[in-house]
């Protein structure tokens, strides 16, 4: 195999670097920031791999000039920033990374389960302003879990692993997808439920599909306004799922208690009335931060490379 170029968009952990550099000629950008895309075409200029984070937007004109592009290895789960068929169109291969952060995402959906149902960001900040004047009976009540219902949209990986976590609470599951999983095939107790009925029976309602065409502003006014008044909404999937600007008057106004957020529709902006809420926990997109699992990503990515270039078929190819 010759010494093909691979250029990375950011900085990731070495494991992956190094072992990309035993069979290729590796440039990893010097800017820890995302690149634009003047600096992407004249980086990439005479390399044939590509790997690209989540956050860099490849779309046509950006795919027409990348002219010695062969393969793009996205260092996502997601690759809803490629346009996957215009990359087929040209012959570019495009793989992610899939599998290796259910669980830590998972972790952090249950996190904002817990935070939003107990309470506990805006507690930790009433203590730390001085305001904790000891117990009483009818002091910064929350919501038990136990006999509540989690509404699960989109029971993919993530979605299960949340659901399982859950299970362990005393949480009641329910799930709504494109269709019902086949019966017996899950390890944890749930029912099916149409979206209407995911909207009317959830108490917290927790995203995990996928970013496309149909899902891309799912969550409005209209499902907003058929949630129990008392539900919760969180989202560690995907922003624009949900529909920021409906969601914040939904919370003013009360339609719904309380939400948990780590991914957000104009990512990194955020809506400025969310910031100034205490019924909403904030998180900064880290479903996937943990130490082991950027790791992991990074050696996928050059499992890929390394396996197209040696003439076989990425294990983690999306096109």
């Amino acid at each position: 195999m010759g010494r093909e170029k691979i250029f990375i968009t950011r900085r990731i952990p070495e494991a992956g670097v190094e072992k990309l550099r035993t069979h290729f000629d590796v440039e990893v950008s010097p800017f820890d920031r995302n690149l634009t895309r003047d600096e992407i075409l004249r980086m990439t200029a005479g390399a044939q791999g590509m790997v690209s984070m989540v956050t860099d937007a490849i779309d046509r004109d950006l795919l027409d000039g990348l002219v010695d592009i062969r393969i793009i290895a996205n260092y996502a789960v997601g690759f809803n920033n490629i346009e996957i068929d215009y990359a087929r169109e040209r012959g570019i291969v495009v793989t992610n990374t899939p599998g290796v952060l259910t669980e830590a995402t998972a972790d952090v959906a249950m996190a904002l389960i817990l935070c939003v149902a107990r309470r506990v960001v805006e507690g930790d900040k009433l203590v730390r302003r001085g305001e904790f004047k000891g117990f009483y009976p009818t002091f910064f009540l929350g919501a038990e879990l136990k006999n509540k219902v989690l509404g699960i949209y989109g029971l993919g990986r993530i979605g299960r692993a949340v659901a399982k976590k859950a299970v362990c609470f005393g949480l009641k599951i329910i799930y709504h997808d494109v269709e019902p999983i086949t019966e017996g095939s899950l390890d944890f107790p749930t029912q099916y439920a149409s979206f209407d009925d995911l909207l009317k029976k959830s108490d917290f309602l927790s995203i995990h599909a996928l970013l496309n065409e149909e899902t891309h502003h799912r969550f409005t006014l209209k499902e907003f306004g058929a949630m129990k008044k008392g539900a919760f909404l969180i989202n560690a999937a995907r922003g624009p799922i949900v529909k920021e600007d409906d969601l914040v008057y939904a919370l003013k106004n009360r339609w719904i208690a309380g939400a948990g957020l780590d991914v957000y529709e104009f990512e990194p902006k955020i809506h400025p009335e969310l910031i100034d809420m205490e019924n909403v926990v904030l998180l900064p997109h880290i479903g996937s931060a943990t130490i082991e699992v950027r790791e992991r990503m990074s050696v996928m990515v050059a499992d890929n490379l390394i396996a197209f270039f040696q003439g076989k078929t990425p294990p983690n190819t999306v096109n």
